[in-house]
């Protein structure tokens, strides 16, 4: 094999692999932004948009939300609490590199449930729809630029998965038996409308900082 021949194909396999690191830094990117949206935490989620003028957010049935600016308002319009839960699944990502390696698209389904505190209530309310997101390497960073989404169904449930004839058929004489643990769980309760923030094992992939859980479960306890 001649030298410009092998030299054709190192430079072929460093592409590849430029290629899949920048896959996998956007997936990780993009399953960030649906952690962080659970639970509305609004300086993580702006952290992971680009500072570029030509930034993006745009929901059917909601209108564009124009620039850096633009995605701060609209995650920073709700106060985050206790009861406010948004859950939105990162599912089934493609994700195409462009021959520059500075940009990007993909494409997700989302799918989840949200829990809205209104007027003393909660709105409860069932969705799913697709994401269409344009991605630009800013400093050898992935960030978000242009993020779609678009509603497929959203519903609000009146009654569970279970038949009610079901549920009324439940003899209670007869608990649900569950093996004896060997000790008691090191987090506190964590299930809805806790509030409670299961702690992230990695830092924020834009800033590289620690995230806010620690003190936003932290202030739970004065709540």
């Amino acid at each position: 094999m001649k030298v410009e021949e092998l030299e054709l194909k190192i430079k072929a396999l460093e592409n590849q692999v430029r290629t899949l690191q920048d896959i996998y830094e956007i997936e990780r990117l993009q399953r960030a932004y649906g952690y962080y949206l659970e639970h509305w935490m609004s300086r993580e989620i702006i952290d992971l948009f680009s500072d570029d003028p030509g930034v993006v957010l745009e929901f059917s049935g909601e209108g564009r939300f124009l620039g850096k600016e633009g995605v701060t308002r609209y995650f920073t319009h709700a106060d985050m609490e206790p009861e406010l839960f948004h859950q939105m699944m990162q599912l089934s990502g493609i994700v195409d590199v462009d021959p520059d390696g500075k940009t990007a698209k993909g494409r997700w389904y989302g799918y989840g449930k949200q829990a809205l505190p209104e007027g003393g209530g909660v709105h409860q309310v069932c969705m799913s729809g697709i994401y269409e997101v344009d991605y630009i390497k800013e400093g050898g960073v992935w960030k978000i630029k242009i993020l779609h989404w678009n509603t497929i169904s959203y519903y609000r449930p009146k009654e569970g998965f279970v038949k009610p004839e079901r549920i009324d058929a439940v003899d209670l004489r007869f608990p649900h038996v569950l093996a004896k643990p060997d000790s008691l769980p090191e987090n506190p309760i964590t299930s809805y409308p806790s509030g409670y923030i299961f702690p992230f094992h990695y830092e924020h992939p834009v800033t590289g900082k620690e995230t806010s859980e620690r003190a936003w479960n932290a202030s739970l306890k004065d709540r």
